[in-house]
């Protein structure tokens, strides 16, 4: 068994990114706006502006109260579609209840859209068109790629249905010429399907999901969840210490997927830099 390791790939691409980055005009700029104080959404605001400062970008914060109104984030988003220095706009979710979210991913322009959410970059990804590429999925096929894991002519059995992830990851995986199956909570004999799998993706949120009768020998399983066990620890949807004994290559959790979800967006950051800047 090999564990997939999240954390060195991450850091060979963001250090790629970073010596991109200083060949440009300017620093690609990216603008993050949390809305409220959710503890989980301040992790991951902190760990983007981390990042930021890895890859020589310039960052902006904006922490919003969680009873700022729908017209008040519009109105900052549009500030930020207007400015020539910021390349990226990134509105951390989920937002309050007050605010419909679709509409606000629908206001970012799709030029600055590096989470991948807005519908026309979706409808690009759907049809095969260049575009932004979602960070989760996008993270998970260069982890394949870095271990020399071909999707093609491989079942690929994709557990969650998700936008975020459960959805694109089943059309990259698709385009890179996988047979794929999705399966979610309604589909029946759930662990028979999961077993047909060359590549398994667990992305449901459900600690201990996918146990090791539910996983072929040799199979390669990509864990994309974050939950917590009884005791407050990260962990997955897979049964780690279990299924790592059957699989030829896994993901940890933390320290798999997660930390390329975040390179990607600073890939994604660059790529929205050249093309502002009319390098690509």
């Amino acid at each position: 068994m090999t564990r997939i390791d999240g954390k060195t790939m991450a850091a060979k691409v963001k250090e790629r990114v970073r010596q991109e980055a200083k060949k440009l005009p300017r620093k690609p700029g990216l603008a993050v706006i949390l809305v409220g104080n959710d503890p989980a959404s301040r992790v991951y605001v902190n760990g983007k502006r981390k990042d930021c400062e890895e890859c020589g970008f310039y960052s902006e914060e904006y922490t919003l109260q969680e009873n700022v109104s729908q017209q008040e984030l519009l109105e900052l988003v549009g500030t930020l579609n207007g400015r020539e220095d910021i390349d990226g706009i990134l509105v951390q979710l989920p937002l309050p209840k007050h605010i419909h979210e679709r509409t606000i991913i629908e206001a970012i322009s799709p030029a600055k859209d590096v989470d991948c959410f807005h519908p026309i970059n979706v409808g690009n990804l759907m049809i095969g068109e260049k575009s932004f590429l979602p960070c989760t999925p996008t993270g998970i096929m260069e982890l394949l790629e870095e271990y020399g894991i071909d999707p093609a002519g491989k079942r690929a059995v994709v557990v969650g249905r998700s936008n975020i992830v459960g959805k694109p990851i089943a059309l990259l995986l698709l385009a890179w010429n996988a047979t794929v199956t999705i399966c979610h909570s309604k589909t029946p004999e759930l662990a028979e399907h999961c077993r047909q799998a060359d590549i398994l993706v667990a992305a449901v949120g459900r600690r201990g999901l996918i146990t090791a009768d539910m996983v072929k020998e040799g199979a390669v399983v990509i864990d994309v969840a974050m939950n917590r066990d009884e005791n407050g620890k990260l962990c997955g949807d897979v049964d780690y210490e279990a299924v790592a004994e059957k699989a030829s290559y896994i993901t940890p959790v933390p320290g798999g997927v997660g930390p390329m979800t975040r390179a990607v967006l600073m890939e994604n950051t660059l790529l929205a830099a050249k093309r502002h800047q009319n390098l690509q």
